[in-house]
């Protein structure tokens, strides 16, 4: 398939490792005391700042993840400051107004129109309105990974051609060669093309993470091409044990960030996801230990209308299989692909997890 040469790079091997064992035992935050989807220090006072209908601090937020080029914590910080605007633009249109050109506020508003677009049934004609935007965020600071990012998802919905998403990766890569969200959005797209060739998308995913520096998030690709996977249903069957390298390689990148913190914790609340699948008791309850009081939305909202309430309903049930060393009735089943995301093939898609 061509498509995929066309996003290989080249890349040197590392062995699977896996991190410590988790005890039996270990004390985890009481179920009160769990945050959805909660900011960080440094967005907190960004989005409070929105509430208020200021932009400053919002603005110089973004501006310092673009001076020191922290483009995995800006591209987080977008996604939240848009989906903060679609529900309260005011802040953001005044910013869009006083500063037309900025290139942060420009981005931002880049990203709420692709948001804005996506969950429409006439999608593909109104990104296509949107192209202008993304162009221009793009142009506004030519070491910015994160419009390539929001280019490559825009080019998904709008069902674009396999040379031109080529094009756009390459312009992403030459930015940022390890880019997280690139790479999930690369991703996607191979996924959708191809509905059903899981191992293209593990081949894709497995050079990425080889080639990745040892604490890149771009190590847990493979993580979410098993995620896909497992969550799917169709397609050839991948072998078990290319499933479980994703989820060694993810624990071990796990173990390597830091514990109780909020960045990590999508992809550890995703690990834990997988694991629960692999039926890998005491490594998720690891997991659960080192995200702390943080749950995310996705993967949770793949299953179920409350995610924080389904995230404490497996957490209360990894619990339960580690003490007992036998799943709860119904865990793993509940996982399963009767309710699993389809994406562009129908379903159930949520706002900005596209």
């Amino acid at each position: 398939m061509a498509l995929l040469h066309g996003f290989t790079r080249t890349s040197r091997v590392r062995g699977r490792s896996t991190g410590p064992a988790p005890a039996v035992l270990v004390a985890l935050p009481a179920d009160d005391e769990v945050l959805l989807d909660a900011p960080d220090d440094m967005l907190g006072p960004a989005l409070v700042g929105a509430a208020d209908g200021d932009h400053v601090p919002a603005a110089d937020l973004l501006a310092a993840t673009r001076r020191t080029g922290a483009w995995e914590h800006r591209d987080r910080y977008v996604r939240r400051l848009a989906r903060f605007a679609h529900a309260r633009p005011e802040w953001l249109d005044a910013w869009r107004a006083l500063a037309p050109h900025d290139p942060d506020g420009l981005l931002v508003d880049a990203q709420r129109a692709v948001d804005r677009a996506w969950g429409s049934p006439a999608r593909a004609e109104l990104l296509r309105e949107v192209s202008p935007l993304i162009t221009a965020a793009a142009r506004s600071d030519g070491r910015d990974p994160v419009p390539w990012r929001i280019a490559l998802d825009h080019a998904r919905g709008a069902r674009a051609g396999h040379t031109y998403f080529e094009e756009l990766w390459e312009a992403a890569v030459r930015r940022a060669p390890h880019h997280y969200g690139c790479h999930v959005a690369a991703l996607r797209y191979l996924a959708s093309s191809w509905h059903g060739s899981h191992r293209e998308c593990f081949d894709f995913a497995d050079l990425a993470a080889q080639d990745a520096p040892r604490d890149a998030l771009t190590q847990a690709l493979p993580l979410r091409a098993a995620f896909g996977y497992l969550t799917d249903g169709c397609g050839p069957e991948v072998p078990r044990e290319r499933v479980e390298a994703a989820a060694d390689r993810a624990v071990a990148l796990s173990a390597r960030l830091p514990a109780g913190r909020c960045w990590p914790a999508e992809l550890r609340n995703l690990l834990v996801y997988v694991l629960v699948r692999l039926e890998r008791w005491q490594d998720a309850l690891e997991q659960l230990r080192l995200t702390g009081p943080y749950a995310t939305s996705f993967p949770w909202d793949r299953d179920a209308e409350d995610p924080l309430g389904r995230f404490l309903e497996v957490r209360q049930a990894v619990r339960a299989a580690v003490v007992s060393g036998a799943p709860a009735a119904g865990t793993n089943a509940s996982l399963r692909t009767s309710e699993r995301p389809r994406d562009e093939q129908g379903g159930r898609v949520r706002f900005g997890d596209h």
